[in-house]
């Protein structure tokens, strides 16, 4: 429960200073989280970014000024905090559909975007079974892309490179790397304020093997894991078990995302049997 007062205080923190420029220090230390911590925790909670959230709040109550008051649209988009007109505009159309010259309009539809509220969900129906494991650090070889976060992207841009990678033969090539060993699906390289991060598809590299053209070697730290098995067909099953760790598994213990790596570990098999059976392992920090 605790969890759920401290998210809601964070909301009412950038509801009560959506006009000044916030700090995600600030917002995580009211919700007594490190500030990767929280954000992560709300990306996975809500689907967006904290900065996505913030700016969609801000583009939704300029609209709301300027349909009900004669303000300027520089005086409006300095007041959310953009340098200028011209990148206030590109923002509110985006939003929108429409420059803010044509939001006065009669008739003209705007999108509203209203705050988010967190609720607690009793559900213990099911348990979710997990354990602890420290693991040194290891090198990992595999394709990387850049991903955004931004409007969802990742949902998109990760499934495609998979696709990619299962038709031109890239995974053939890191099984044959990384022999007996699992594909890997890494997300790492955080980069919450650019809304972007690092996500590998990609086989443990333990024999030093030479780096093949197109591909990437990169280094997994030491850390302490968190470790969840996902039963069922691709991709739902494992979808579901991400829901579930940061809805249910992180605000009943005492732990903490550390801000490494991500890993899905997926055995060869068929990834669409009821019977498929994969890992996620999230890496933690007591709080």
């Amino acid at each position: 429960m605790d969890w759920l007062i401290r998210m809601k205080d964070a909301l009412d923190l950038i509801e009560t200073k959506i006009e000044e420029q916030l700090d995600i220090g600030d917002i995580a230390k009211v919700a007594c989280s490190s500030p990767f911590h929280f954000q992560r925790m709300f990306h996975m909670l809500t689907g967006m970014t904290v900065a996505e959230y913030i700016r969609k709040r801000k583009l939704t109550l300029a609209a709301q000024e300027f349909s009900m008051t004669s303000a300027k649209v520089l005086d409006v988009a300095l007041k959310y905090g953009y340098d200028s007109p011209e990148s206030f505009s590109k923002a509110f159309r985006k939003l929108h559909g429409v420059p803010p010259s044509e939001a006065r309009g009669s008739g003209v539809r705007l999108k509203a975007f209203p705050r988010i509220s967190f609720h607690l969900s009793l559900k213990g129906d099911k348990n979710m079974d997990y354990k602890i494991v420290d693991r040194s650090a290891f090198t990992v070889i595999g394709k990387a892309i850049q991903v955004t976060t931004k409007d969802g992207e990742n949902l998109r841009q990760i499934p495609k490179l998979w696709a990619e990678c299962n038709e031109d033969g890239t995974t053939d090539r890191l099984c044959a790397i990384g022999i007996d060993k699992d594909l890997l699906g890494i997300c790492m390289d955080f980069q919450h304020e650019q809304e972007q991060f690092t996500y590998l598809i990609a086989v443990e590299d333990s024999s030093g093997a030479l780096v093949e053209e197109g591909l990437v070697s990169k280094t997994v730290p030491a850390s302490t894991w968190a470790v969840f098995t996902s039963v069922g067909p691709m991709p739902g099953a494992i979808q579901d078990v991400w829901k579930r760790i940061f809805q249910e598994w992180f605000p009943a213990t005492g732990n903490e995302h550390s801000g490494g790596p991500e890993l899905e570990v997926y055995p060869l098999g068929d990834t669409t049997a009821e019977d498929y059976a994969c890992e996620v392992w999230v890496p933690i920090v007591k709080k």
